[in-house]
C-alpha cells in the first residue's frame, strides 16, 4: 500500500534543525530529572501500595497528612469506582512478615484518622522491599546497556560502523526523549515503563534498519551519488511503510492508554511517545548522524568522488540522469 506515490521530500536538509530540537527536549528533560528527580514507582524505590475502595471519594490531602509526608495518594481507575491508590515508602529491615504488616499499618492509620469509610479488605496490595527494588533497578540498567551493545555490533557487521553509531545514538535519543516526557508529565518509573522503554528500543532499531537496508540496495544503482542523496532517496522510498507502521501501532497503543486502566497507563504513554520519537529519529537523527560520521568517505562498493544528482526529482526516483531542462557540462 502506497500512501505517497512519488514522495520527493528533502528530509536531510532539516537534519540540523532536528538535532537542535532533540537537544532542546532532552536538555529540558535532563534539567527536570536533575533538579526534581524522576518519580520512581514501588518496583524501584521499595515500599507498599494499597488500593482501597471508599464509599465516597475522600480528601487526598487528609490521607497523605495522616500517613506522613512521603505518602503518595491518587485516584485509581474511573472516579465512579471510588478506588484510591496509596503508596508509602518502606523504611527498616526487610525481614519476615514485617513487609506485609506495612499494609495493615496503613489501613489502621487511616481508620484512626477517620479519613472516610472504606472496605476493610483492600482491592489490591503490592509490597516490594528496598533490596528487591535495588536489584530490579540494576537489572534494568544492564538490560538496556547490553541491548545497545548488541545493536551496535549487529549493525556494524551488517552495514557500516557509521550507520551502527547512528542507529545506537538514535535509539538512545528515543530513550532520553521518553524519559524527558515521563519527567514532564510526572509518571512513575515502574517495571511496566521499563518494558515500554525496551520495546521502543527494538521498534526504533527495526525502523532504522529498514531505511539502512534500502540504502544498501540503492548502492547497486547509485554508486556515483553521494551518501546524502542515497539516504534521502531511501527515506522517501520507505516513507509509506514508515507512516503505515507507526500509525497502526500508535492506534493500538492509544487504545491501551485510553481503556487499559491505571496499570497500563504508564506503559502505553511510554509507547506513544516512543513511537513518535522513533519515527522521527529514523527519518532525521539516525540518517543525519550516519551522513555526518561518514563525511566524504565513500561507502563500501561506492565509487570515490561521488556527487549528488543534478535535479531534486532524482531524490525520489533514485535516478542519476539529469532532466531534459538540465545542462550537462
Amino acid at each position: 500500500m502506497q500512501i505517497f506515490k512519488t514522495p520527493n521530500f528533502d528530509f536531510i536538509r532539516w537534519r540540523w534543525h532536528a538535532l537542535a530540537l532533540s537537544a532542546l527536549i532532552i536538555g529540558a528533560g535532563v534539567f527536570l530529572i536533575t533538579t526534581r528527580g524522576l518519580q520512581k514507582g514501588v518496583d524501584f524505590e521499595g515500599g507498599t501500595v494499597v488500593i482501597l475502595k471508599f464509599q465516597e471519594m475522600p480528601d487526598f490531602n487528609r490521607i497523605a497528612g495522616a500517613l506522613g509526608g512521603d505518602a503518595v495518594v491518587q485516584q485509581y481507575g474511573p472516579s465512579e469506582n471510588r478506588d484510591v491508590l496509596i503508596r508509602v515508602k518502606r523504611v527498616g529491615e526487610e525481614s519476615g512478615g514485617n513487609l506485609s504488616n506495612e499494609a495493615d499499618r496503613v489501613i489502621n492509620t487511616l481508620k484512626t484518622a477517620n479519613v472516610g469509610a472504606f472496605d476493610d479488605k483492600p482491592v489490591k496490595t503490592t509490597i516490594v522491599g528496598p533490596v528487591v527494588g535495588e536489584q530490579l533497578r540494576r537489572q534494568g540498567i544492564w538490560a538496556t546497556v547490553l541491548a545497545m551493545g548488541g545493536i551496535l555490533v549487529y549493525i556494524a557487521l551488517r552495514f557500516q560502523f557509521s550507520f551502527a553509531v547512528g542507529a545506537v545514538v538514535a535509539t538512545l535519543h528515543d530513550l532520553l526523549v521518553c524519559l524527558a516526557f515521563l519527567a514532564f508529565f510526572r509518571y512513575d518509573m515502574t517495571l511496566n515503563v521499563v518494558a515500554g522503554l525496551l520495546t521502543i528500543t527494538g521498534y526504533s532499531v527495526n525502523d532504522t534498519i529498514v531505511v539502512f537496508d534500502r540504502v544498501r540496495e540503492n548502492m547497486r544503482g547509485m554508486r556515483r551519488d553521494n551518501l546524502t542523496h542515497i539516504v534521502n532517496t531511501a527515506v522517501n522510498q520507505t516513507l509509506s511503510r514508515t507512516v503505515i507502521t507507526a500509525g497502526t501501532t500508535a492506534l493500538s497503543v492509544l487504545a491501551l492508554y485510553l481503556f487499559g486502566g491505571e496499570v497500563l497507563e504508564g506503559f502505553a504513554f511510554t509507547m506513544l511517545v516512543g513511537i513518535i520519537s522513533g519515527t522521527y529519529s529514523t527519518v532525521f537523527i539516525a540518517s543525519a548522524l550516519a551522513i555526518i560520521l561518514q563525511g566524504r568517505k565513500p561507502l563500501k562498493g561506492q565509487i570515490a568522488g561521488a556527487s549528488a544528482p543534478t535535479t531534486p526529482a532524482a531524490a525520489a526516483t533514485g535516478s542519476t540522469r539529469p532532466s531534459k531542462r538540465s545542462k550537462v557540462s
